[in-house]
């Protein structure tokens, strides 16, 4: 129980859950407004805007750079993952959700045809990644989110 306790009041930690919570809840009013559908998915989902990699990592380097300073080594620690989970998220992961939607028409092309041994069960997850103006948004509101805690704004 001591482990949770000192978790909680980790305020580093506390910040970059924060800004994931905040970018699932953003995305979930989102995908809300727009589909006229709830889907709880989006509250623990990847992929759509915003990022919430970019969220938490963002609010974590922001926690990290606040608590240690520019010149320590944990905030270099860091940032350097963040770029690595921004990138990755614009890169890997986007090319990936493409693949999938791609595959996913073929598959129902094949099922219109009365040809396909792939059920709908076994449809892959399209939404993976992030355009730039996803991780953009979700690194934006990691940072703001990391300036309130710290009452910086």
């Amino acid at each position: 129980m001591h482990f949770f306790e000192n978790l909680y009041h980790n305020q580093i930690f506390m910040t970059a859950a924060t800004a994931w919570f905040a970018a699932q809840l953003i995305k979930t009013l989102i995908h809300l407004f727009l589909i006229k559908e709830f889907r709880a998915e989006r509250l623990v989902g990847s992929g759509g805007m915003p990022s919430s990699h970019s969220s938490t990592v963002c609010a974590l380097a922001v926690a990290t750079c606040y608590e240690f300073g520019p010149g320590g080594y944990e905030f270099a620690l860091a940032l350097i993952l963040a770029l690595i989970v921004m990138h990755d998220a614009m890169g890997v992961r986007r090319e990936t959700g493409i693949q999938a939607k791609l595959l996913n028409e073929i598959i129902r092309t094949f099922e219109d045809m009365g040809r396909s041994e792939i059920s709908t069960h076994d449809k892959l997850k399209e939404l993976v990644g992030h355009t730039p103006l996803q991780v953009l948004m979700g690194a934006l509101l990691g940072v703001g989110i990391a300036l309130l805690n710290y009452n910086v704004l």
